[in-house]
């Protein structure tokens, strides 16, 4: 499984790229391995807010629905639209074309209950 150094993750899954004050979301290499072909995501508005460890939308697979939990506090800026049609872009690239949505956040990305690549590499075992 790939986890990249840069990245921060959750105990959800979800990854986190951060550039000044806008996170970049989706969901790791691990998850969408457990999850498999995906099929579906029911994602929120640009505008609307998302709050750390709640949930933000679902993502359907053939396996499972799963929700998707923020990794931080923030206003929803972009959505991956090519996702709509082409949701299976997480399962071929869930570190770059795969993304989900961006969000403006709150805070210092210190402040969130982030892992770093090798505690997540733990979790996942």
């Amino acid at each position: 499984m790939k986890v990249p150094e840069e990245l921060s993750y959750t105990k959800e899954h979800e990854w986190v790229r951060a550039t000044n004050d806008e996170a970049t979301i989706g969901i790791t290499d691990f998850a969408q391995s457990q999850l498999g072909d995906i099929i579906f995501l029911e994602l929120p508005e640009i505008g609307d807010k998302v709050v750390a460890g709640e949930p933000f939308g679902e993502i359907e697979a053939v396996k499972t629905v799963s929700e998707l939990y923020s990794p931080v506090n923030g206003v929803v800026t972009s959505i991956n639209e090519n996702l709509e049609d082409s949701p299976d872009n997480i399962n071929l690239d869930s570190y770059g074309e795969g993304w989900i949505l961006k969000v403006e956040f709150e805070d210092s990305l210190e402040s969130y209950e982030l892992l770093d690549n090798k505690a997540y590499e733990s979790l996942i075992g």
